[in-house]
């Protein structure tokens, strides 16, 4: 999901998207992009160990920081039950770094399917365009 994604972004005319694990993603990466995508497994009505390290790991150095305050997020889930549990944790989360949802958040329930994919690859272009003529 989060390859289609990224594929979205690559459309839009000097667009790219840079995929990074959570674990691997600093405070840094996130105050120099211009949009976030958290994208999340749902585990147990939860979102990844993973997601929630990352935020605990730069919530302080980020919060009140200029270049993240009301920086465009989205959120995908791919849930095995019905992702509303990960989606309304990571929101939250979303709302104390100051970040702005530009988009609704992506569930997929079950196996990842085509027409899941070809959303995510739409969320992707339309995130790298609202970001070009700065509606985000």
């Amino acid at each position: 999901m989060a390859e289609a994604i990224a594929a979205g972004v690559a459309e839009a005319a000097g667009s790219e998207a840079v995929l990074k694990k959570a674990f691997d993603t600093l405070a840094a990466d996130i105050r120099a992009c211009d949009a976030v995508v958290f994208c999340s497994p749902e585990y147990f009505g939860y979102m990844s160990g993973a997601i929630k390290d990352l935020f605990d790991r730069t919530y302080e150095e980020l919060r009140d920081d200029p270049r993240s305050v009301k920086k465009p997020c989205c959120i995908v889930v791919s849930a095995g039950n019905d992702g509303t549990g990960a989606v309304r944790q990571i929101e939250r989360l979303c709302k104390g770094y100051n970040f702005k949802k530009v988009q609704h958040p992506i569930i997929s329930k079950g196996p990842v399917t085509d027409a899941t994919l070809a959303h995510c690859r739409e969320l992707g272009a339309t995130l790298a365009e609202g970001i070009n003529a700065k509606i985000f």
